[in-house]
């Protein structure tokens, strides 16, 4: 992977910390998840891989400085994303996104704790 994967990476990381944390929760483990798996990628995929990780990277940006100075009403991060980029996809990474969409939009759970005094009889 190139020299400037690190400072990228990084640069995504600092730009999650401003996420609400469930989002950068799940941000963080998916940017952790993909760069590990191309480290080894080849030139043209590395390079690919990089140019749209850099354009997220903006995006969350853009998205961030807009919510700070509150010029939406709610704050969406990310986008839709287009039957035409959506074809490019390898099937590999439709599961993935597939996989990245469930844990984003399933419900909270709730943790339930209880005294062990009162289950004994």
């Amino acid at each position: 992977m190139p020299a400037g994967a690190r400072g990228l990476y990084r640069r995504i990381l600092l730009l999650h910390r401003a996420l609400p944390a469930a989002l950068r929760a799940l941000g963080d483990r998916y940017v952790k998840e993909e760069f590990r798996k191309h480290k080894a990628s080849g030139p043209a995929e590395a390079q690919r891989f990089l140019r749209e990780w850099e354009n997220y990277a903006a995006l969350i940006q853009q998205q961030i400085n807009e919510d700070k100075q509150n010029l939406r009403e709610k704050t969406v991060y990310g986008i839709q994303l287009t039957e035409e980029k959506l074809n490019d996809f390898r099937d590999e990474q439709i599961g993935q996104l597939k996989e990245l969409m469930d844990e984003a939009t399933k419900p909270n759970k709730k943790i339930t704790i209880s005294n062990d005094s009162e289950h004994k009889t």
